[in-house]
């Protein structure tokens, strides 16, 4: 077992001189976010030999052996020589990030990192999609099976790279003999991240589509970096799916953070999120709205099935949420105050507000004129 501090144990082990059995494991994306999570849980841990840290910058675990290099770089096969596995989690889902730009370093650095993975002898890569692969759509089962049809479009921020990625994870088996690939795809991801999803909670009012049923199911950061140490530690493969157990019926969200919602025809809520979007004011299109609209709770039954368990609930998750996003109010990267603000991404409330006021003043220009 790790410790549940796991600087305290890696500093530790490396005091003593400590050596664990177990692979060499190469994180990239290290020095921040889940990166740096779990390149630091891994040098803490029994069952991990050596941790090789991969980035453009150094990050904090003194324990992992670092080297500095973009991951598009073939060079990198050159720094994976050595690593039974890798983890791979250098990528770039800022909702501020030029599109083309955010595609083009998904993409190549996850082609680099598979050839360069299998070109230096490793035999495991753990890639990080999203559970929002599935789709958000009406009639999908509650909840999701791992191995459901990959339903999504591109038409959600950075969606079409992660469904890229997946095309990618499937073919790198037959194209690199021997090479197993394992897919993890957490629900809506919170702790220190900053999404299209996170940010639909930055608002006053919860932008609620008339018709639709939305399904509420997060994923904690700490809970990702177990599941993704399952995985590197091949105590699990294949395509997985993590997340709290369970899921919130959209009630039971607006009832637990008391924040009020705002109901918006289907017509009117995404007509105003693709003007929008367009136009430059939210960093969102209107296909993020799709995921606070239908389910794509998923199951998780192969990380229980080999013994993972989550630590949080939902419930504990929206509450750190709500903690984390208490006074921002953010449209297209701009603190605004109270009374003008809504939430950015996911088409948030924003778009309640400010498409709601446009038909209110079409409605008001055509009673003038009768």
């Amino acid at each position: 077992m790790s410790s549940p501090n796991p600087q305290v144990r890696a500093a530790r082990n490396q005091s003593t001189g400590a050596v664990a059995r177990g692979p060499v494991v190469a994180v990239t994306g290290a020095a921040s976010g889940v990166g740096a999570l779990l390149t630091a849980r891994l040098a803490a841990s029994d069952e991990v030999k050596r941790v090789l840290a991969i980035d453009e910058r150094r990050g904090e675990c003194t324990a992992a052996q670092w080297h500095l290099l973009d991951v598009r770089d073939p060079a990198i096969a050159d720094r994976l020589r050595g690593a039974d596995v890798v983890v791979h989690l250098a990528l770039d889902l800022d909702l501020e990030t030029d599109a083309t730009a955010r595609t083009a370093y998904n993409v190549r650095g996850t082609q680099t990192v598979l050839t360069a993975a299998a070109a230096a002898g490793v035999h495991r890569v753990v890639l990080c999609t999203s559970a929002m692969v599935y789709g958000a759509l009406p009639d999908n089962e509650l909840p999701l099976s791992e191995d459901a049809e990959l339903r999504a479009t591109a038409e959600a921020t950075g969606v079409g790279d992660l469904l890229e990625i997946e095309r990618l994870a499937r073919r790198a088996p037959r194209a690199h003999p021997g090479l197993n690939v394992t897919v993890v795809r957490p629900a809506v991801l919170v702790g220190g991240t900053d999404t299209a999803l996170t940010r639909y909670f930055e608002s006053p009012r919860l932008l609620v589509v008339a018709g639709s049923r939305p399904a509420w199911q997060f994923c904690h950061v700490e809970d990702l970096c177990t599941a993704l140490e399952y995985a590197a530690l091949e105590k699990v493969d294949g395509e997985l799916a993590v997340g709290c157990d369970g899921w919130l019926e959209q009630e039971e969200v607006e009832e637990l953070s008391g924040i009020r919602r705002m109901e918006l025809p289907s017509a009117v809520a995404l007509g105003a999120a693709a003007r929008l979007h367009r136009i430059g004011l939210t960093p969102s299109p209107a296909g993020d709205l799709a995921y606070t609209m239908y389910p794509w709770v998923v199951s998780g039954s192969q990380l229980h099935d080999a013994g993972w368990r989550p630590k949080y609930t939902n419930e504990e998750v929206l509450a750190e949420l709500l903690e984390e996003v208490a006074g921002r109010h953010t449209v297209a990267g701009r603190r605004l105050g109270r009374k003008d603000a809504t939430a950015a991404g996911a088409a948030g409330a924003t778009v309640a507000l400010l498409g709601a006021a446009a038909v209110v003043r079409r409605a008001r220009k055509a009673r003038r004129r009768i």
